[in-house]
């Protein structure tokens, strides 16, 4: 058995988009997200690790991206996906992204209040999808 699912909670970079078309018409938008996670080590020093998540999201979901806006808190369920591409300088490079399926905005976090907030358990209930089977969009 094969399986590709990943979980992602964590604040938006920037705001998403802005959003292009694939030459089938299918609308995209790319994203960053940041997911941290504090810890003490062994001198019991807080340390901080951030890691950061490159996010495609395509047609619906593309929409509801474009409405996203930087610091909001999101909950993203997808496959990730590692694609190679040699840029103009010529150096071949691997990109690690995920490909979004379903999410929704876990809290909106006001200016200043960033360092405080928790992050939250996601609801139940994710944007509406068509058609699903165990909680992933049927193609």
């Amino acid at each position: 058995m094969q399986k590709n699912r990943i979980e992602i909670a964590g604040y938006l970079a920037d705001k998403p988009g802005p959003a292009r078309y694939l030459p089938s018409g299918t609308k995209v938008v790319n994203a960053r997200v940041a997911e941290t996670y504090r810890y003490r080590d062994h001198n019991n020093e807080v340390q901080e690790q951030t890691n950061w998540h490159n996010l495609v999201f395509y047609d619906r979901l593309a929409d509801f991206a474009e409405a996203c806006e930087k610091g909001d808190n999101i909950y993203v369920e997808g496959r990730l996906q590692s694609r190679k591409f040699t840029p103009q300088d010529g150096s071949a490079r691997t990109v690690h992204e995920i490909i979004v399926r379903s999410c929704h905005i876990v809290g909106r976090v006001q200016a200043g209040q960033r360092d405080q907030a928790e992050p939250a358990t996601p609801p139940a209930a994710a944007a509406p999808q068509e058609d699903q089977a165990d909680g992933w969009s049927v193609a």
